[in-house]
């Protein structure tokens, strides 16, 4: 009886072509077209494929994405806020929306966005009996909306020439959602000293309560890494004693965004491995209640 030849091998997605080569992984024949390369050999698209969804994704150091490297965050953060400021100078029709108010005439006066968006405790245009305006009249909102609106081309710049510098190093750090929370609650939380320390009737507006907060947080986030922050520290200082010095700036809301921000990137730093979103998000939580009871303490004493 003779014996059959032997049949040489095919691939397995490709049965007419006749390969020697076989998957690392599951050792199933594959052409050229077929193969992956591998830290050992090749592999097959299917065992890629499984090998992809086995891994762990890549984290930062405090547990956050690393598609915070493309700082995907900060670039819209900062077409938010520009997109605002035109919007802003568009509902004003112009006049000094650009320049010409504030600052020796460098920043611009307010407009229908900002007068709609900024910080405001309370104010009755129409007298004591008629409607109010603000916040302790219930438009929440502007806590939030006031992180994003300017006064003026040279008010926008600045702050978001700070924003590009700091928010692309501490979004690759800390990854995009983590990121976001801490620029969120920092500029909440300067808007809410501003609200509650500030002429209830004047209004405030702009991103730097946020910045602020960036600027602690990376301070914070240095020293956790045990990383020298003497370069951190001049550039700090520069910018308080600008907040204190140049009159028609928020010193609450700049002081308030710096103690927030400090928190929430203690809290993000130091939060311990075990659990560590959880912690984390909690922390946040707590900040966030802190700064709604202050609000509401100080809504019930202006309305008092």
């Amino acid at each position: 009886m003779s014996e059959s030849p032997p049949t040489t091998p095919v691939c397995y997605r490709h049965p007419s072509r006749e390969t020697y080569v076989r998957c690392t992984r599951c050792e199933r024949p594959i052409c050229p077209d077929c193969m992956r390369e591998a830290s050992v050999g090749h592999q097959c698209p299917e065992c890629v494929t499984e090998g992809r969804r086995s891994q762990r994704p890549v984290r930062t150091v405090f547990g956050g994405g690393a598609a915070g490297r493309q700082g995907y965050v900060t670039k819209v953060l900062i077409g938010i806020n520009v997109a605002l400021m035109l919007l802003s100078i568009y509902s004003a029709r112009g006049g000094d929306s650009v320049a010409g108010a504030g600052l020796g005439g460098l920043l611009g006066g307010s407009t229908p966005l900002t007068g709609w968006g900024a910080v405001l405790g309370l104010w009755a245009p129409f007298g004591p009996l008629g409607p109010q305006e603000g916040i302790a009249a219930g438009e929440y909102y502007r806590l939030f909306t006031a992180m994003f609106l300017h006064y003026g081309i040279l008010h926008v710049v600045l702050n978001m020439w700070a924003l590009w510098v700091l928010g692309r190093s501490l979004e690759a750090t800390l990854g995009p959602l983590r990121f976001l929370a801490l620029y969120l609650i920092a500029g909440v939380g300067g808007n809410v000293a501003a609200y509650l320390f500030s002429d209830p009737t004047a209004q405030t507006v702009g991103a730097s309560t946020a910045i602020f907060g960036l600027f602690a947080a990376l301070f914070v986030i240095m020293r956790r890494l045990g990383r020298d922050t003497s370069s951190v520290i001049p550039i700090l200082v520069v910018n308080l004693v600008f907040t204190f010095a140049v009159p028609g700036i928020s010193i609450a809301g700049h002081l308030g965004g710096l103690v927030t921000g400090a928190a929430m990137a203690f809290v993000l730093a130091y939060a311990p491995r075990v659990r560590r979103t959880l912690f984390q998000a909690g922390g946040g939580v707590v900040i966030g209640l802190v700064l709604a009871g202050l609000t509401l303490m100080q809504t019930a004493a202006l309305l008092a």
